[in-house]
């Protein structure tokens, strides 16, 4: 095996680790942009910021686990 037939065969590996990183940066960032809107929203509205959006949630997450009921 020479040094060029090393360099090569590692490229392929180091790309999809790099993809996962954006995407898990993208997802965290994603959690942190709610979670900062949620504190405004209770720190603008109070007791209802805290529970409604919650409240919101509970048709999409019916309508979650009837798809995953059904395969």
């Amino acid at each position: 095996m020479t040094l060029a037939d090393t360099q090569t065969s590692h490229a392929p590996a180091t790309r999809p680790a790099r993809d996962e990183t954006v995407l898990a940066r993208k997802i965290l960032l994603t959690v942190l942009m709610v979670l900062i809107a949620w504190g405004l929203a209770i720190a603008k509205w109070g007791v209802p910021g805290l529970y409604l959006p919650a409240l919101a949630m509970v048709p999409v997450m019916y309508v979650i686990l009837i798809l995953i009921s059904r395969g």
